[in-house]
């Protein structure tokens, strides 16, 4: 025979409806807000990467080239001179200097100018740079003078 005691635990196991309600609320809230935060956390890491490859990773190609060819590609040439040999300088061209011609994180061309006009060294060397999240050219780009 159950005493009264051991019949008011058995009721009073498991959680309320309230209680059940309030953590459902809870789980919500921070569901929101982290759904709301994943452009902040993951955003800047594509700001990272095009920063990464416009300062270091096409340096690399670009100061390889020069070293070859005697001087960076032109603009005309651009980027893809890293890839294939341009016209005329088959000879002096030992690349490929990168595997292919990249895209930035947001699925745009890299953009390419030499002489260059932003960078620190002027006329001397080259610009490159990522248009950003909006794709034209702002002052969200993203470049080898930054």
């Amino acid at each position: 025979m159950q005493t009264r005691l051991q019949r008011n635990r058995k009721q009073q196991a498991g959680f309320s409806l309230i209680e059940i309600l309030i953590v459902i609320a809870l789980i919500a809230i921070l569901v929101t807000v982290t759904i709301g935060n994943l452009d902040n956390i993951f955003g800047g890491q594509q700001e990272k990467v095009a920063g990464i490859f416009v300062s270091q990773t096409a340096k690399i190609g670009f100061q390889a080239y020069k070293l070859d060819v005697g001087n960076y590609p032109s603009t005309e040439e651009g980027i893809s001179a890293l890839v294939k040999a341009p016209a005329g300088k088959d000879s002096r061209w030992k690349g490929p200097y990168l595997e292919e011609v990249p895209l930035d994180p947001w699925g745009n061309a890299y953009q390419y100018r030499f002489p260059g006009s932003k960078n620190i060294n002027g006329a001397r060397g080259y610009d490159i740079w990522s248009l950003g999240p909006d794709g034209v050219e702002s002052a969200d780009d993203i470049g080898n003078w930054k």
